[in-house]
Order: structure tokens, then C-alpha cells, then sequence
């Protein structure tokens, strides 16, 4: 077995430690004819006995997380980290596409425990405090990447189409969108400011990769936007 393995839709690719291996349009890994994806976006190669994923993009960020949500890092284009973890899970967005691919380290530099704690009323990342019509924002624009299985690819919902999703006006929507935004950006998540047009799609991308891969938000956690629904009726 290598001792990196990267998985993508179910297929598996393994570099080898003299490899360049290169993610993108192009490339060994192939990810999808996207015209908003680099030809060549990630690369993970070896040297000074580490792994390393580098953004050789140019517009393109990535959302990088060991497996339990403890661990989370913004890889902008430029920049590089080392894949210290046995699981890294790595989440980007093009145009409305999001993207999850997992990389797999056989003998990593780290080892990260899982705690599990329990949540009692309001869902709170360290000082920020959501409430339940916030969270069931997130969930309305995470639902498609957390109902899917494993990793692979999903979309985005547009701000109209997640207000529906919650029987919301857009009005509301977009002013807890920015509500939430707001407190997470306040912490120290990089990515979430920005108006309309444009930067709203790459907010509401980047909010969806924060949270879903930070744990925010689980699949155990959609009921609540029928619950949110029927609130509204």
C-alpha cells in the first residue's frame, strides 16, 4: 500500500514519494470538465520527509480539515500545508459546483482525537452562539453536500432557492445570511465577507465548506429545516 492514497467518487489514486501528483481539469486527477476549474488547481508531492498539498491555482480556494472538524485551514492560491493527519478532507467550489476529495496518510505526523460533546439548545462554535434560524440557514444551503454519500460533488443553492427551501422572503434570507456571515467572520473565518452578485456565491460556497467540514452542521441536523418550514406555515 502507498503511503498516501487519495480517494474521489469512489475511485483511489495513489503518488508515488518521486510524484508531482497534479488535481484540476487536467491532470492525474481529473476532477470535472468545469470551465470555472483550474487545469491544474492542487498538487501533492513529497519532500523534506512530508507530504504537501499546494494551491498552484490563481482565483480558486480550498477548504482543508483533518477527519473530526478540529483541525481547519483556508488554502489560498500560493499557499501550501502539510498533510500531518491520516485523513485530510479537502472541500472546493467552482462556479456552482462543490467538490470533496479525501486524502489518506498511512503513517501521519499527527494524531487527532475525537471528543464528542453534546449539544443543549443553541449550536455554538466557540463564542459564536447560533440560533435555530441560523442553523437552519447553513443546513438549507449545505443539504445537497450533506445528503450525499461519501465524497464527490454537489451544488450550491442560490439565495432564492434556499429562502423557498425554508418558506422564507429573500429579504429575510439575505439578512441572516449576512447575520451569519457576520459572527463567523468576527471569529476568524476567512472568505465570508462580500456583497452581492459575485462575492454572495462565493460567500454562501465558503460558508457551506466551513460548516460542513467543521462539523457546524451534520446530516443528523436536516430534520430541523422541515421543522423551520413548518414554523412558517
Amino acid at each position: 500500500m502507498a503511503d498516501v492514497s487519495i480517494e474521489f467518487c469512489g475511485e483511489w489514486y495513489e503518488p508515488k514519494d518521486d510524484d508531482v501528483f497534479t488535481i484540476g481539469r487536467e491532470g492525474d486527477l481529473e476532477i470535472d470538465d468545469n470551465p470555472y476549474l483550474h487545469r491544474k488547481f492542487l498538487q501533492i508531492a513529497h519532500y523534506d520527509d512530508i507530504w504537501w498539498l499546494a494551491n498552484v491555482g490563481s482565483l480558486i480556494s480550498a477548504t482543508v480539515a483533518d477527519s473530526t472538524g478540529g483541525m481547519q485551514a483556508w488554502l489560498a492560491p500560493g499557499a501550501r500545508i502539510p498533510l500531518v493527519f491520516s485523513m485530510t478532507n479537502i472541500v472546493f467550489t467552482a462556479g456552482p459546483t462543490t467538490y470533496e476529495l479525501s486524502v489518506h496518510v498511512k503513517t501521519p505526523s499527527f494524531r487527532q482525537e475525537h471528543r464528542d460533546t453534546e449539544a443543549v439548545g443553541e449550536t455554538t462554535i466557540g463564542p459564536v452562539i447560533f440560533t435555530d434560524s441560523q442553523k437552519a440557514l447553513i443546513l438549507a444551503l449545505a443539504e445537497p453536500m450533506l445528503k450525499r454519500d461519501g465524497t464527490g460533488l454537489s451544488s450550491i443553492p442560490s439565495s432564492s432557492q434556499a429562502a423557498a427551501r425554508l418558506g422564507w422572503p429573500l429579504t429575510k434570507f439575505n439578512r441572516k445570511l449576512d447575520n451569519v456571515c457576520d459572527k463567523l467572520d468576527r471569529v476568524g473565518v476567512a472568505g465570508l465577507r462580500g456583497g452581492g452578485g459575485k462575492l454572495a456565491t462565493n460567500r454562501r460556497a465558503r460558508l457551506v465548506e466551513h460548516a460542513v467540514t467543521s462539523h457546524l452542521v451534520t446530516a443528523a441536523d436536516l430534520p430541523l429545516l422541515d421543522e423551520q418550514l413548518d414554523a412558517e406555515d
